[in-house]
């Protein structure tokens, strides 16, 4: 190497070792693709649990204590010896009995498919008729007592739907490959539709909606799982009531007045204070059912499919959110309507529309008839998903799509709040006031 290639040698090693600099983006930029904020989601829990725990001292010191375990007692019971709720409960069984009766003599022949259905309408109405007639008509019962019997009666009705279809999709199958199938495989088949009890009611407890011949089934029950989940539920329910009780009923009671004088800002400002408390609420609630409640469910009856939600939280359009967050349910509104009306040659836009109008009649359903008044502000909520859902698939994407739909979660079901509120207060207590 010559003397002055060596020089140079020198003074590039010299300038190396001392180099601090290189072509490079901000961390925070886009371009960096860098994703780890673990140190900011901590910082934004430290920041939400103090901002909401100077608002839970606020609360305490301006109302005092609120929680009382018997004012809970009496939401569900008015007369200690009159249960309804309880009584309209145990009479359901006269419909799944119903249903498995006729599914029976369908199996084998003594009836005709026509006649099973019409049986099976009249079932299917009488368990949304008869629970609603006496919501409405039986003054002893609560208006909590006719939202968990409603419920119950709602579940039951879409499962022995999906109990009616699923045997009359086994039947058909059985009937189209008869020529083609043994003795044997035929005898088999024709045995296992006739469903016992203990199937028909393993279907009703098990957390499904939707009913197949033979459930996943788990090797066995985790014990200590299944003390787990009991005791997140029975410690998530008391802190659902207490929330309710000390957060949530001042919040509401306060909120009558600037809705009575139509003061725009105050009601704005009540319904920002509203979403809070809200939104955590529902936010534990979805913990409680979907994953406490559910999972101990299908522990106890080794049930095997326990998918009952989706990452429903990084939804980036509406409709992702609404797949996503219930799946017992979509799974249901699939296989039984949505799919079904594909079949048929109805286009996406009206098939979805069309379950999103079920559910907002369900969801009516369960409000309106338990607070005996008619507003259809939850059936409105629902629809307005469909235009919501078109807004936000079509001008916000990604991370400004996922803010949309956080914003109609957190804003949109305290303004359905007020508003039956508002309306059952005026109904009820409007000429006293």
């Amino acid at each position: 190497m010559s003397p002055y290639k060596m020089n140079n040698y020198f003074k590039c090693s010299h300038v190396c070792l001392y180099s601090c600099h290189a072509v490079q983006e901000s961390l925070l930029s886009s371009a960096s693709g860098f994703s780890n904020y673990r140190g900011i989601l901590n910082w934004c829990v430290v920041m939400l649990v103090l901002s909401n725990a100077r608002l839970f001292l606020e609360n305490i010191i301006k109302y005092g204590i609120l929680v009382d375990p018997i004012q809970v007692v009496s939401l569900f019971l008015k007369d200690p010896y009159s249960w309804p709720a309880a009584c309209l409960i145990i009479v359901s069984n006269v419909f799944i009995l119903a249903a498995l009766y006729t599914e029976r003599r369908l199996a084998v022949g003594t009836i005709s498919e026509t006649t099973g259905l019409i049986l099976h309408i009249f079932n299917l109405s009488c368990i949304l008729v008869i629970p609603a007639a006496t919501a409405l008509t039986v003054t002893s019962m609560t208006s909590v007592g006719g939202v968990i019997s409603l419920g119950i009666y709602t579940v039951l009705f879409l499962k022995l739907y999906s109990y009616k279809d699923a045997n009359r999709w086994c039947r058909e199958i059985r009937q189209a490959k008869a020529k083609r199938l043994t003795r044997s495989y035929s005898c088999e088949c024709s045995q296992r539709i006739l469903l016992v009890f203990s199937d028909m009611y393993y279907f009703v407890f098990a957390p499904t909606l939707c009913y197949q011949l033979n459930f996943p089934r788990s090797s066995r029950i985790r014990k200590r799982f299944l003390m787990r989940r009991l005791l997140e539920m029975l410690f998530l329910m008391q802190l659902l009531v207490g929330l309710i009780q000390q957060w949530m009923v001042p919040t509401i009671q306060n909120s009558m007045k600037p809705f009575q004088e139509m003061d725009f800002s105050r009601m704005v400002e009540r319904l920002l204070k509203l979403a809070v408390p809200n939104h955590l609420i529902w936010l534990i609630f979805f913990y409680w059912f979907f994953h406490s409640s559910l999972n101990f469910m299908a522990e106890l009856l080794q049930f095997g499919d326990r998918e009952f939600y989706r990452d429903w939280w990084n939804s980036e359009t509406v409709t992702y959110f609404w797949a996503n967050w219930n799946i017992p349910v979509h799974k249901w509104c699939l296989r039984h309507f949505y799919k079904p009306m594909l079949r048929k040659g109805t286009n996406k836009f009206l098939a979805q529309s069309a379950v999103f109008l079920v559910s907002a009649f369900f969801h009516e359903y369960l409000v309106s008839i338990p607070l005996r008044m008619f507003r259809l502000w939850a059936f409105m909520g629902m629809m307005a998903q469909v235009p919501l859902a078109l807004f936000v698939s079509r001008f916000l994407n990604g991370n400004y799509g996922n803010a949309a739909v956080w914003i109609s979660l957190i804003i949109g079901q305290p303004v359905a709040v007020l508003m039956y509120v508002h309306d059952y207060y005026v109904l009820h207590y409007g000429s006293s006031a």
